[in-house]
């Protein structure tokens, strides 16, 4: 039985959120505050976690941001903020997805099914999918036994997402990986970069698109089947 802790303060909404996956079959606690909700991952190590960002004690980007110092439990934020910063942010501080308030409890326990699914078959720390393995030394990715022919930002890019499946990246973290002495500042070399690593990659796996692209956001990493 997967163990889920609900970091809310607004008691209707945890419990409708614990009623909800209580009766899909999950482990469910509550914690009231951002404290609170830091210190129970630390001591109990669910399997996952819904976390608010407006919480007393500790706000919910500081409890994401303290939690991925030492845990890569799938996080789920849930936020009734849905300017873009706010998505943006939370997802770079290691967020895996986000909710907003309102929300349908059904979207939610769909969306934690969907997490737990891919930190059972790709934990955060994997560097190898099915078909993929990255070998970082050698700056060289494998496909099926072939190395792709990347360049070393392609390389980067690649590494980074297929390291993290699933995981939603912006354009502007990626930017980290593409140059390290920051030379290109527009968010658009990105997209540059990653539209030439789909053509190599459609030629060895055609009408598969493996970096889909996430509108108004970025880019995450999709194994394929």
């Amino acid at each position: 039985m997967a163990h889920i802790v609900v970091v809310e303060d607004d008691e209707k909404i945890a419990a409708l959120l614990r009623d909800y996956l209580s009766a899909s079959g999950y482990q469910v606690q509550v914690c009231g505050d951002g404290k609170a909700g830091l210190e129970y991952v630390r001591s109990h190590q669910p399997d996952l976690m819904l976390l608010d960002i407006m919480l007393p004690s500790m706000d919910g980007m500081q409890v994401c941001r303290a939690v991925r110092q030492f845990s890569q439990l799938p996080i789920i934020m849930v936020t009734a903020r849905v300017d873009e910063i706010d998505k943006l942010l939370g997802l770079e501080l290691g967020a895996d997805d986000y909710v907003c308030k309102p929300f349908s409890p059904r979207e939610v326990v769909a969306r934690v099914k969907a997490q737990l699914r891919r930190a059972n078959v790709a934990p955060a720390k994997a560097t190898a999918t099915p078909r993929f393995v990255v070998e970082r030394e050698a700056m060289r990715i494998m496909l099926d036994g072939s190395a792709l022919p990347l360049t070393p930002v392609e390389f980067r890019l690649l590494a980074e997402l297929i390291s993290h499946p699933d995981r939603v990246y912006s354009r502007s973290h990626l930017l980290d990986f593409v140059h390290e002495d920051q030379r290109d500042i527009s968010d658009r070399t990105v997209d540059s970069h990653i539209k030439n690593v789909r053509k190599k990659l459609e030629v060895r796996l055609p009408g598969v698109d493996c970096l889909q692209s996430v509108y108004g956001v970025g880019y995450r990493f999709e194994i394929p089947a």
